[in-house]
């Protein structure tokens, strides 16, 4: 064993994470974990996990369930093409999930990351992973200022850490790794004075910790501008469901007018989208909720406003659109912006 991995293991001993998935060998249950913490934080993740496989324990479950049902056991984590994928991956699997590497790599919404790290922790392969956090240990140890985004980049962590991985412990070691990157050699402020690698590391060494790992590509975040529609017929309102290739895909919505700037309560009354949604001859109330909410994705930001549409319970507006009962929307997977505005306004 060298230094560096007998370095983590020791560490590892004392400072990992006691977490439910962990504490298993089931490759479904290591699978639904990895997925939900691709794009999300363990404290964020942890109560989504438990949910989640406690309604769909096994492959069979989750194969079984309607994908609108998927989506809202998935609802408020984001990201919502996991949740898809996820749920074609099950309904391909014939109620068992693969048992080589290949195979696991085949899964819909699998890439090399999380297919070495279900065969490593299900299964002991031998495989390593790279992630944003072994990327940074692996960066700053070594004082790699190759852009982890580059193809090079790519190539080269891969190697080195295929090089480090102890074989005869995979799961602990990237278990180990990965633990470390968001434990102690954190993106942010990380105490490097106590730091057990800290006495060799380059990046310490030579000031660099704060630049490593390095990225050539910024993601360019787009602004988009919504106004919401939520409309009472009686005890009746208006949804549908998000099938364009777009965010929130399959998620259920208020009705939208979505614009290319932010418009005043004026400019939207005027707007021909909101009167396009109306049977001529309905004179319906319309008054502002709530405006000037931000909302913030990953490579988009969200400028929204809501307002509440009046109309006869028996109006022909708004064709197209699924009528509800009211009482139902909780029933119906929606994206945090429209959840937040429900709970707290509806």
């Amino acid at each position: 064993m060298n230094f560096f991995s007998e370095i983590l293991l020791n560490w590892y001993a004392e400072n990992k994470r006691h977490l439910p998935w962990r504490s298993t060998s089931d490759p479904y249950v290591i699978w639904i974990s990895e997925i939900i913490l691709q794009q999300t934080r363990v404290g964020q993740g942890y109560d989504y996990f438990l949910r989640f496989v406690n309604r769909f324990p096994d492959v069979v479950a989750l194969a079984s369930a309607s994908e609108d049902e998927v989506m809202k056991y998935w609802q408020g984590l984001g990201y919502y093409s996991r949740a898809r994928n996820l749920h074609a991956a099950a309904k391909s699997m014939n109620g068992v999930f693969p048992k080589t590497y290949e195979n696991v790599l085949s899964l819909k919404g699998v890439g090399e990351y999380t297919a070495a790290a279900i065969c490593s922790f299900a299964y002991g392969m031998p495989y390593a992973v790279v992630d944003g956090n072994v990327y940074r240990v692996l960066a700053r140890y070594w004082g790699i200022d190759t852009p982890i985004d580059s193809t090079e980049g790519k190539k080269a962590f891969k190697t080195l850490a295929e090089e480090l991985l102890d074989k005869t412990r995979p799961a602990d070691y990237n278990q180990a790794i990965m633990d470390f990157g968001a434990l102690q050699c954190i993106p942010q402020s990380p105490n490097c004075r106590e730091c057990p690698l800290a006495v060799s590391c380059r990046a310490l060494a030579e000031r660099q910790v704060m630049r490593l790992p390095v990225k050539q590509h910024k993601t360019k975040t787009v602004n988009r501008y919504f106004n919401y529609i939520y409309v009472r017929m009686g005890e009746y309102t208006l949804i549908r469901k998000r099938t364009e290739n777009d965010i929130w895909k399959n998620l259920f919505e208020l009705p939208l007018v979505e614009v290319d700037k932010d418009l005043s309560e004026e400019e939207l009354l005027a707007c021909s989208q909101l009167h396009a949604f109306f049977v001529e001859g309905e004179n319906p109330v319309i008054r502002p909720i709530l405006r000037n909410v931000k909302h913030i994705l990953s490579h988009r930001v969200i400028y929204a406003n809501f307002y509440e549409v009046i109309l006869p319970a028996g109006s022909q507006s708004f064709p197209g659109y699924l009528r509800i009962k009211t009482e139902e929307l909780g029933d119906y997977a929606v994206s945090r912006l429209i959840h937040a505005f429900l709970e707290k306004y509806i």
